[in-house]
């Protein structure tokens, strides 16, 4: 008898190949029989007028604190994920010194905005070096299957303390220590090694980044740590000295480049039409092409829409969050607080008043937030009400800058009037990068594109601003359905970005497509019915912590190794989800 059959769906098996009807036969967690199946089953999932594909691969999560307290994963679970990558951007809770692990929270809570305090409550630190947090995960159940890469910094802060939080230079001792730790952690199943070289990421007291100013030697040296393992890969993400040092992007570059070709291994990186800089992105493709024209594997880690963040009075960020005034009145209840902004001599005031400073010594806003409350009055062309229709490719004539055209006003007053309606509860969407042309036309470019990779999720950070775990909802429903303005993609080559595609980069070779032999990592999926739901700010992080999670609907089942782990868009009770070691 089966343990799990699905009936009379669409099958998108992942292979870029047509769909076509079939039945699915699952058995001790493995696809065992595809076409008309009349064999009995434990479980029978109807999937008549639905798709069905592989469960979803997720490659840029940053789930490394989440996973400790949270079974589900949530909210990538909602949106047909079934194997998670954590670990990204250099990032993480391991290797650590016992009584140090502070040190860690502080540069995870400024670098993906994460509360420190949920942190420091959610996190039981069962272990200090690496291979000893992986055992520490595999121990305890979870609805998915997740990966884990070893991070930089913490290498970094493990053996050089507080000179690698002043950004000092490695010596060669440091290098060799730091090889010998990654090459252990590789070896106990880290699917691979992550670094971070962005001036936007800061620590929670605002310093560099441990990791972003490590020289050659350092990464080279930490790149010799793959030599005599199997397969494994590098993520990276850097600005190239965007704001600082823009003539340097040949020069980082060839750092990356050169420690993918140390290595021997892929690299993935982050690649976004970045403001300012909006043709960065050009010189990043033309240089990817080139390195794998030249035996370099690169790959570019790809969103599926504008990345910016959502704005609102409780969110983590929204234009007035540095005016004085409005300081004055960030304490109160949000209802209070709305209703308080709403007084003519309080927005009078507000609206005379200029933002003060916000990123600098002792804080980790990065200097781009700065910059863009600077220019708020232009930006409000790239802010729009964030609504039901969840419409994340949203016109000019959308734009709190016609608004404000149309009233008469200036775009700040129309930002601070909707901000202050109501409860206080309307979000506004601020897609920052991605988005330069006032549409995805270079989002489009990027997926169409040979070496790009789903991914840039985030899902577990950013919890105050954004919600980009639901990228893989978005890609299917809006890249191959929904989209008005330009080209869209074929179902089958979406399902293929969002599963064998990132199966294979990783070197996971028995999932991302429906075939015989294959875990039984499924989607059943309401084709016409999927879509994001509006995000909403919950306080479900350990201490009370805040987040936005967005949903979908349409999922009909998620099936992990042969068991359904969400139904109708619910989490099951079942916990089938594995630690996935690379060997």
């Amino acid at each position: 008898m089966l343990d799990l059959k699905i009936t009379g769906g669409s099958l998108v098996d992942g292979t870029g190949g047509e769909p076509f009807t079939a039945d699915i036969g699952v058995r001790d967690g493995r696809i065992v029989e595809i076409g008309s199946i009349s064999e009995a089953a434990q479980q029978t999932l109807s999937a008549d007028g639905a798709i069905v594909t592989p469960g979803f691969v997720d490659i840029h999560t940053h789930f490394d604190g989440q996973v400790t307290w949270d079974e589900t994963f949530s909210p990538s679970i909602y949106h047909g994920v079934t194997t998670v990558v954590m670990g990204n951007c250099g990032v993480g809770f391991a290797p650590v010194r016992r009584g140090e692990e502070a040190r860690l929270i502080n540069l995870m809570e400024g670098v993906e905005d994460i509360p420190g305090s949920a942190l420091a409550e959610g996190i039981c630190w069962h272990w200090s070096s690496f291979p000893e947090y992986l055992d520490a995960l595999e121990a305890t159940p979870h609805s998915l299957d997740f990966l884990a890469q070893v991070p930089h910094d913490p290498l970094r802060i493990f053996v050089m303390g507080a000179r690698a939080e002043a950004n000092e230079k490695a010596t060669e001792d440091d290098i060799a220590v730091m090889r010998q730790l990654a090459h252990e952690a590789l070896e106990a199943g880290a699917v691979g090694l992550s670094i971070g070289r962005t001036d936007n990421h800061r620590t929670a007291e605002g310093r560099w980044t441990p990791s972003s100013e490590a020289d050659a030697r350092e990464l080279n040296g930490l790149a010799e740590a793959f030599h005599g393992l199997g397969y494994r890969v590098l993520q990276a993400v850097s600005d190239f000295d965007l704001l600082r040092a823009p003539e340097r992007f040949d020069a980082e570059f060839d750092l990356l480049e050169g420690m993918a070709h140390t290595a021997q291994r892929p690299l993935s990186m982050t690649w976004l039409q970045r403001e300012p800089g909006a043709e960065q992105w050009k010189q990043i493709r033309a240089r990817a092409e080139q390195a794998n024209v030249q035996g370099v594997m690169m790959r570019l880690q790809t969103a599926a829409r504008g990345i910016g963040v959502i704005n609102g009075l409780d969110a983590s960020f929204h234009p007035f969050i540095g005016f004085p005034s409005y300081k004055s009145l960030a304490h109160l209840p949000l209802i209070e607080r709305a209703a308080q902004l709403r007084q003519p001599e309080i927005k009078a005031r507000i609206l005379a008043e200029k933002s003060e400073r916000l990123a600098g010594d002792g804080t980790a806003i990065p200097p781009l937030v700065d910059i863009l409350l600077a220019q708020i009055d232009l930006l409000a062309a790239r802010m729009f009400p964030l609504t039901a229709e969840m419409n994340y490719e949203p016109t000019l004539a959308q734009s709190f800058l016609a608004q404000a055209r149309a009233r008469g006003v200036r775009p700040l007053e129309a930002l601070y009037d909707y901000l202050a309606e109501g409860d206080g509860g309307n979000l506004l969407y601020f897609p920052i990068f991605n988005y330069g042309p006032g549409s995805l036309d270079v989002v489009e470019q990027m997926l169409h594109h040979p070496l790009a990779l789903c991914g840039l999720s985030d899902a577990g950070a950013h919890v105050g601003t954004v919600c980009d775990a639901s990228f893989p909802t978005t890609l299917l429903s809006f890249w191959t359905r929904d989209r008005q303005r330009g080209e869209r993609l074929e179902l089958p080559q979406a399902v293929e970005m969002l599963t064998a595609r990132n199966a294979n980069y990783l070197g996971l070779q028995d999932r991302g497509r429906l075939q015989v032999g294959m875990k039984g990592d499924i989607n059943v999926i309401n084709y016409e019915q999927l879509r994001p739901t509006m995000p909403g700010l919950k306080r479900d992080l350990p201490a009370g912590g805040k987040r936005f999670v967005q949903q979908a609907r349409g999922f009909v089942a998620t099936v992990v190794s042969g068991t359904i782990v969400t139904q109708e868009d619910n989490i099951t009770d079942a916990r089938p989800g594995k630690l996935v070691r690379a060997r």
